[in-house]
């Protein structure tokens, strides 16, 4: 993986770059739509690819390997074949998924014993099995194994956590250099910092993750409640470490505001299940601000979605009529939605992305930080 960036912006730390895989070219900043069980969810590939356009996707590991498994992952040849995906993937390292099972897991050195939300069947996940599993998923970017703290978080516990996460990371590479890729073409490893919203223990996170000299970093254990000034503070102190050659991943960001103000702080890469499971229930992000697509105002509003036809829904369906299909529960609604607010987020970051080359980035990421933060 290379990673390129082609022009930082005036007054800020936002850049534009490119990041090439086996799979294709990754123009940043990029938002990655979130496809947890092998399918960005209520999308067709077809629509993902003509109409969202994304360059890479996400894959969750934790998801993927309960349902379908590895081993019909590897039967059929990796996520990209079994899928029918001919772009780049990044899978995370199920350590949110575990994160969010606290109440079926217990953590410790080795590993992590949790039970299936699907069958109450009980699994470990360790640094080592963990990259074994994505090695037979395939994707194209693949997440050391970590554990993602609470917010608030006791300062002794993520201090803790922090030097396991680091001791874990250790593992995950000495094990990568044991087990080869399995398809023909290279994976490439991002580590994650921690540190919960303590300054001191994110900067000593960063300063080791650094150390590891990988050809990307990830900043992990935010969006998890803290308040946005705490996100946003706590990624300024990270990005000031992390090596600049690098691309910088934000992990679950989230809401299209955070996204702009955290590309000004510097990260390339996004994620976040926000505009499919919002879009799924009638809440729609637009240039001007977010729509409650239920709400009665919209019954007799013909108008396009956004006023600035951002994605092609925008042109072929009105406010009146998708809120129409959310009041007879038809899943056309939903599926709108969900493409609209894909959509919205791409053309988002890569509007970013033209304003960064442009040299304007910062005056026009304020005006629409202050245009979004609406509801309509």
């Amino acid at each position: 993986m290379k990673f390129t960036v082609s022009q930082t912006a005036k007054h800020s730390q936002a850049r534009a770059g490119q990041i090439t895989t086996d799979h294709g070219t990754i123009e940043t900043p990029i938002f990655m739509p979130v496809g947890t069980v092998g399918t960005v969810k209520g999308v067709h590939q077809k629509e993902l690819k003509e109409d969202i356009d994304p360059d890479i996707i996400l894959g969750n590991t934790y998801h993927l390997y309960l349902r379908p498994g590895t081993g019909i992952l590897e039967k059929a040849g990796g996520l990209h074949k079994f899928m029918n995906w001919d772009r780049a993937i990044l899978t995370d390292s199920g350590g949110y998924q575990v994160y969010s099972l606290s109440a079926n897991r217990k953590i410790k050195e080795e590993g992590v014993k949790f039970k299936s939300h699907i069958d109450g069947s009980y699994h470990v996940f360790t640094p080592e099995n963990v990259m074994e599993i994505q090695r037979t998923i395939g994707a194209d970017i693949i997440m050391a194994f970590d554990e993602c703290t609470p917010y608030p978080c006791d300062y002794n516990y993520a201090k803790r956590s922090m030097h396991m996460t680091h001791r874990w990371l250790d593992r995950c590479v000495n094990h990568l250099k044991k087990v080869p890729e399995k398809y023909n073409y290279k994976q490439t490893l991002f580590p994650i910092v921690q540190g919960s919203t303590y300054k001191d223990l994110r900067k000593q996170s960063a300063e080791y993750i650094a150390s590891v000299q990988a050809d990307g970093n990830a900043i992990g254990g935010l969006s998890v409640g803290e308040p946005a000034e705490e996100m946003y503070e706590m990624t300024a102190v990270v990005t000031e470490i992390l090596p600049e050659d690098k691309p910088r991943y934000l992990m679950g960001v989230g809401t299209p505001i955070n996204i702009l103000e955290n590309i000004a702080l510097g990260i390339d890469m996004f994620d976040c299940v926000m505009p499919t499971r919002n879009g799924r229930n009638g809440m729609l992000f637009t240039a001007h601000g977010t729509i409650n697509i239920k709400n009665k105002k919209w019954e007799d509003d013909f108008s396009a979605i956004d006023q600035m036809n951002i994605t092609w829904v925008d042109t072929e369906y009105s406010k009146a009529y998708l809120r129409h299909l959310f009041t007879v529960n038809e899943m056309l609604g939903r599926q709108i939605a969900t493409i609209h607010n894909l959509g919205f987020y791409l053309w988002l970051v890569r509007e970013a992305r033209k304003h960064i080359l442009a040299g304007d980035f910062t005056t026009w990421k304020n005006q629409m930080v202050q245009q979004m933060n609406k509801r309509l």
